[in-house]
């Protein structure tokens, strides 16, 4: 019943560059066709924050993130089934993807208990209690309308020991099937496809990892995700992590690295092959009055931009950086106006969908490590 008779993705160019496994392609869902690679905001709450949607469509952004367990507590499984899903819910026409909720139980419920059957937790908002099994949150996702699903799994922190890991990993597998056949006996209740990927879990153990791709691997899932990193590790480490399982993962499907990351961390990891990415860095950080700019990362709430008239980015071209100097920008955060959250979230997430349109563009004319290196020697000098 899960099933979609077209083409869910199509891998449009390799790189022949030696040692980089950069890719452009295509994932088509039933709201939008994405190319890929693809950064997606993170729309926790049915919204991205601090950004309006008709913003988000005037960078090309063809696909957000919502969170299961965030929708299910508020506003809930009724008002979303009642508006017809979270597309007309916060009317928005291009394509979203779901994650299962599984971090966001593990890491904000302080009060969890896990079984095999699945996860009972207390609600962080107002203390509830509920349980998550696999079959329910598929089962919330078609609730929620997610033109991507993704599946139940364990999170653990790095470092985890290696016997603690392998353990999690059976139960994640074990969830993760479940996710499958339940979702191949449900339907959509608003007339048009979702597709389920997996998540490959193993921490930062390669033989977990290889493990994990090959036991979900004999599943046909529509796109791999890789979980369990930028948790704790290292960089590098997370890097040979990533650069491992996409030397595993199918080059037929889409390989989604979730909860990742930086400017540099999204040139690396598309260097390995990654194709999706998410973070909430983008928005968080320019809450907190950081933007990224071709030079780097700056903090509009320095001292030395308050007579500063210039530009925070003559190269990336956004509504903020063609419009408001750095002296007005640090003056809206000094005075906690709310513009100035606005602002700097319509630069960061024009940054990113910017730098992934370039990303794309020489992956396409083959010259992938080429952008990187320049990318980074503007990105990486210190002023």
């Amino acid at each position: 019943m899960g099933r979609s008779k077209i083409k869910f993705f199509d891998v449009l160019s390799n790189s022949s560059q030696p040692g980089v496994k950069a890719r452009t392609g295509l994932i088509k869902t039933s709201h939008s066709e994405i190319e890929t690679p693809v950064f997606m905001p993170v729309g926790t709450g049915g919204t991205v924050k601090a950004i309006e949607n008709r913003e988000l469509e005037e960078f090309d952004t063809r696909i957000i993130l919502g969170n299961t367990y965030h929708l299910f507590l508020r506003p809930g499984t009724d008002v979303l089934r009642n508006s017809g899903g979270l597309h007309k819910f916060m009317n928005w026409n291009k394509s979203l993807l779901t994650d299962s909720g599984g971090f966001q139980v593990f890491s904000l419920s302080s009060l969890k208990k896990v079984s095999e059957n699945g996860v009972n937790f207390s609600s962080h908002l107002d203390g509830s209690k509920h349980l998550f099994t696999p079959e329910k949150v598929i089962e919330i996702q078609r609730v929620i309308g997610s033109d991507i699903m993704m599946p139940l799994d364990e999170c653990l922190p790095n470092p985890s020991e290696w016997k603690v890991v392998s353990k999690s990993l059976n139960r994640t597998h074990e969830w993760e099937k479940r996710c499958f056949e339940y979702y191949n006996n449900s339907e959509s209740l608003y007339g048009y496809h979702q597709s389920l990927f997996s998540i490959c879990q193993g921490s930062i153990f390669k033989d977990l990892r290889k493990q994990s791709i090959e036991k979900l691997g004999e599943l046909d899932f529509a796109g791999n995700a890789i979980g369990g990193l930028a948790v704790g590790e290292k960089n590098d480490v997370m890097y040979e992590i990533v650069d491992y399982c996409t030397d595993y993962l199918s080059k037929d499907k889409p390989r989604y690295l979730m909860g990742v990351g930086t400017p540099v961390d999204l040139l690396e990891c598309v260097e390995r092959g990654i194709d999706m990415f998410d973070c909430v860095m983008p928005t968080r950080n320019a809450r907190h009055g950081r933007l990224f700019t071709t030079h780097g990362e700056i903090n509009i709430k320095n001292a030395k931009y308050q007579y500063d008239f210039n530009s925070p980015d003559e190269v990336c071209k956004t509504y903020t950086s063609e419009n408001f100097s750095l002296a007005y920008l640090r003056h809206l955060f000094i005075s906690n106006e709310i513009l100035g959250y606005q602002l700097a979230t319509i630069h960061n997430i024009g940054f990113y969908q910017n730098l992934m349109k370039n990303i794309r563009n020489a992956i396409r004319e083959n010259k992938f490590a080429e952008f990187k290196k320049s990318f980074l020697e503007k990105y990486l000098l210190k002023k």
